[in-house]
């Protein structure tokens, strides 16, 4: 039994891992990811940070807090001042009341002359003393709500710079809060908890690594034969003498030649200009950031 198991297992391990003897790349390059420091946007002491190197976030996921008591304080400071403000406006209606009764009595007497002069009994002074009074009492109401609306109007004036320093306060308390803005996975840490930081002050550093981004450089020749879109065949090192297998998609090619990076080999070695390709891997956890790669087309 041992003995038939032997090849196959032979077998497997050859489809599983490429020689590299046998197999010839026609570019190399590095692997690479856009990376993204995630800055603080508020000033203080960090509250709560929690994050660690490796840890895969999420966009969105709050991550920490820095301490916000004194604007906190600042805008229940500034909600008093406003509540203290407005609690000077006048109520219209009330204060109208009284006038308004002069007026219906002012009315009613209006009514009982006219009446009495349709039957001889009332004089026309009298009614024109009556309609006279009605009119005074119309004015003075139209008077008395037009100043009242003017102190409503200056003291709700009075009142929007201080909502607007509250608006101020709430989007810096937004701030406060530390959120990840991206997906990806967190390369660098760069504070603690219990740190002062400040506005524009790196927290930490992340990077999108699923799928990653192996860049490789072309000579003039190979550019016939590579296409966006297209499936190529990445080899990444894996023991002494084989390489991990996977699948990349080519997602942009440059339309510029570059002089060959030092670092970077072609199939053609003695090519000066080459062209940077970008290829699109799925990762599964072993790809890193600086690792070498190759393809064959």
């Amino acid at each position: 039994m041992k003995t038939i198991l032997l090849p196959f297992a032979i077998l497997l391990t050859g489809l599983m891992s490429c020689s590299k003897n046998e197999d010839k790349y026609d570019a190399s390059g590095t692997f690479e990811a856009v990376e993204t420091i995630v800055s603080a946007q508020g000033t203080g002491v960090i509250k709560e940070l929690n994050l660690e190197e490796g840890q895969v976030l999420k966009a969105g996921q709050v991550v920490g807090y820095i301490d916000s008591i004194q604007l906190y304080l600042k805008k229940k400071q500034l909600e008093a001042q406003i509540r203290a403000t407005l609690s000077g406006k006048p109520n219209i209606a009330a204060q109208t009341a009284s006038l308004e009764e002069q007026l219906r009595q002012a009315k009613r007497e209006q009514l009982r002359n006219i009446n009495l002069l349709k039957g001889d009994a009332a004089t026309k002074k009298q009614l024109d003393d009556a309609n006279t009074q009605v009119d005074v009492v119309k004015k003075q109401i139209v008077a008395l709500q037009s100043s009242l609306s003017i102190t409503t109007a200056n003291l709700n004036d009075q009142a929007k710079p201080l909502s607007a320093q509250i608006e101020q306060i709430n989007d810096q308390l937004d701030k406060c809060r530390i959120i990840n803005e991206v997906n990806g996975t967190v390369l660098t840490k760069y504070a603690e908890a219990s740190e002062v930081t400040d506005v524009g002050k790196p927290i930490y550093k992340i990077a999108a690594l699923n799928p990653i981004i192996l860049r490789v450089y072309i000579t003039g020749d190979q550019i016939p034969h590579v296409k966006i879109g297209q499936q190529v065949k990445v080899l990444v090192d894996d023991t002494k003498d084989t390489y991990k297998n996977y699948t990349g998609v080519v997602e942009w090619v440059s339309n510029k030649a570059e002089f060959t990076p030092k670092t970077i080999q072609t199939k053609d070695e003695r090519a000066n200009l080459v062209y940077a390709v970008k290829i699109r891997v799925k990762n599964d956890g072993f790809l890193k950031i600086g690792m070498y790669g190759e393809i064959k087309l």
